[in-house]
């Protein structure tokens, strides 16, 4: 979806459920995804380091998690970012989205909001 499309108005999502399912859509370059694991797993170590070295650490956090996710929007999936519609349900969903995939229970979850294993560029010129 481009980020033209998606400023159009849109009925507002209103169950966290609902909301993850357009999240993973949202999320369905793999390279995206990469690179938002790449951001959560810097924003624990970056809280790790805030309880045992200085609190001071976590102004980095926003920077290390949103600076990759950002990117990752922006640059690969073409889209805008769901926290500047929903920052709360979005920062919960990274890390909902982060810990699935650790457990191996993120493909189920991506089968279930319809995103197949290949770039979204991909399937809109007909697939893999």
């Amino acid at each position: 979806m481009s980020i033209e499309k998606e400023t159009e108005a849109a009925p507002r999502i209103s169950t966290f459920a609902e909301f993850y399912l357009y999240y993973l859509r949202e999320h369905s370059d793999p390279l995206c995804r990469r690179l938002h694991y790449i951001g959560t797993t810097l924003t624990l170590i970056i809280y790790a380091m805030a309880i045992f070295v200085t609190p001071w650490c976590l102004l980095a956090a926003p920077v290390a998690g949103y600076g990759f996710a950002w990117y990752a929007h922006f640059f690969i999936e073409k889209n805008r970012p769901a926290t500047f519609t929903y920052p709360l349900w979005s920062l919960v969903s990274d890390y909902v989205m982060f810990f699935s995939w650790l457990s191996g229970k993120l493909p189920a979850q991506l089968n279930k909001a319809g995103v197949t294993g290949f770039p979204k560029q991909d399937r809109e010129n007909g697939g893999p």
